[in-house]
């Protein structure tokens, strides 16, 4: 499928354990800029924390505050404030329970200072060196350390109630949600941490900010790519197009996710890219072409086969035998989707044997003073040349459709995420989930349908000229 927009989680996905975006993650965005393809994030930070992102990475939009809160680099389009009843009553019951709240605001999360701390750089790490097997105990500790805490300050939450509150951040371990939940059935409650909660409106999550955003700028959700690590981050990775789980995502964003890329700390949001041919990961040995569906299809070869040649040479006999059956298998389907009927099918069939003892016949007849390397050269260019020769006598763009044969081609992986190939034929054999999880015909056809009815808008425009 094309990929118009691609939004970024924050911690633990755009950010590595060190609280840094990576060289090859600000690589990545860049290169994703040049295409035309929109960049942002998504995430339960709030836009203070964000701004400075937007700025050193020229991001386009951030949905942040999970939602609530949504802008560009030059306005904001929504925001969805909590109701100050609401707000009041979720300090109450913290205070009640000796539980620490901070008021996400415009101005950033404010209110307390170990949320301050735990989503601080420091917490971040720290929260990350726990081992899984050890998290219910720093639960239990952490629920003793909260308990001696003197409550916080209520006159000073009020003050900052007075601006407007887009979320809630409640200092509250994961078996604590069902009982915060049946006490405030209204609002919704998200998580990135084990030991803090998010609280946010009812029917508001990433996905649906980055579906408003969709609706302001042009793009479908199924024209979307997401990256996450978190519980707040699955709704956004099951609901886009396109659903990346970084390698340092809990299994549970993991089992829901399209996708299962490297960690945040190894590279894991440029692999990801690259594995769908929308960016190119650099090789010291590759040179970069100016056709970047070439590029695209050297990044399939290099996954298929393990490595890619940089140096012109000759097809063999056998190779060269085995690369025009491939490319004979699809002529023989452009003929059959040209055939209303079996006998027409057959009819055409025959005629390509006969055009093929003709070409035969030509081609011998012919003197060839040009090098193997020539003529193969020159006889591959021409089949490019008549290919586009024919989407332009179809009236088809085939630059977005060619993504999406390209993204399915790159989920020929299997589990052991290698290529496995047919042994007569050499074909890259198709993993037993592949028709499901990437056959292009459903994407193409959206694709082909976006054309047409592009096609006919421009039309009914000329027409209404009176050109």
């Amino acid at each position: 499928m094309a990929i118009r927009a691609v939004f970024f989680d924050i911690d633990g996905t755009l950010l590595n354990d060190r609280k840094n975006v990576s060289r090859s993650t600000q690589k990545a965005i860049s290169e994703l800029k040049n295409q035309g393809i929109l960049v942002g994030v998504a995430t339960g930070r709030g836009p203070a924390f964000v701004g400075p992102f937007m700025e050193n990475l020229g991001l386009d939009f951030a949905v942040t505050y999970n939602g609530q809160y949504i802008f560009t680099r030059d306005k904001i389009i929504y925001q969805n404030q909590l109701p100050k009843s609401t707000v009041y009553r979720l300090i109450k019951y913290a205070q009640e329970r000796r539980r620490e709240v901070s008021l996400g605001t415009s101005l950033g999360l404010l209110g307390s200072n170990i949320i301050n701390m735990g989503t601080s750089r420091f917490g971040q790490v720290v929260s990350r060196l726990v081992p899984k097997k050890l998290t219910k105990l720093v639960e239990r500790s952490f629920k003793n350390i909260i308990r001696r805490i003197k409550p916080q300050n209520l006159e000073a939450l009020k003050t900052i109630m007075r601006e407007p509150v887009y979320q809630v951040v409640m200092v509250a371990t994961e078996g604590e949600t069902t009982k915060i939940q049946e006490r405030f059935p209204h609002i919704k409650i998200t998580r990135s941490s084990p030991y803090s909660a998010d609280l946010i409106s009812q029917g508001q999550s990433k996905i649906k900010g980055i579906k408003r955003l969709g609706l302001q700028l042009g793009f479908d959700l199924s024209e979307v790519m997401t990256f996450g690590d978190s519980e707040n981050d699955i709704e956004m990775l099951v609901g886009s197009g396109i659903g990346i789980a970084m390698g340092n995502a809990t299994e549970a964003v993991k089992q829901v996710a399209y996708y299962i890329t490297d960690s945040n700390n190894q590279d894991g949001i440029a692999k990801a890219l690259s594995h769908y041919g929308l960016i190119h990961l650099d090789s010291e040995n590759d040179f970069l072409s100016s056709d970047e569906n070439f590029n695209k299809v050297r990044d399939f070869h290099r996954l298929m086969d393990g490595e890619v040649n940089n140096t012109p040479r000759v097809y063999e006999l056998t190779e060269a035998g085995h690369r025009a059956d491939f490319k004979l298998e699809e002529i023989v389907e452009f003929v059959y989707a040209a055939s209303h009927n079996q006998e027409e099918f057959e009819q055409a069939i025959s005629k390509l044997h006969q055009a093929i003892d003709k070409a035969t016949n030509k081609v011998q007849a012919k003197d060839h003073p040009e090098s193997p390397l020539i003529g193969q050269v020159d006889a591959l260019v021409d089949l490019l040349y008549l290919t586009y020769g024919s989407f332009v006598l179809m009236g088809v763009d085939p630059n977005a459709i060619f993504d999406i044969v390209h993204g399915a081609n790159m989920g020929k992986t299997f589990p052991d995420g290698k290529a496995h190939f047919d042994p007569v034929t050499h074909k890259v054999l198709k993993p037993s989930d592949w028709e499901e999880r990437f056959a292009p015909e459903p994407a193409i056809k959206q694709e082909i349908d976006r054309q047409l009815q592009k096609a006919l808008n421009r039309q009914n425009n000329r027409e209404s000229r009176g050109d």
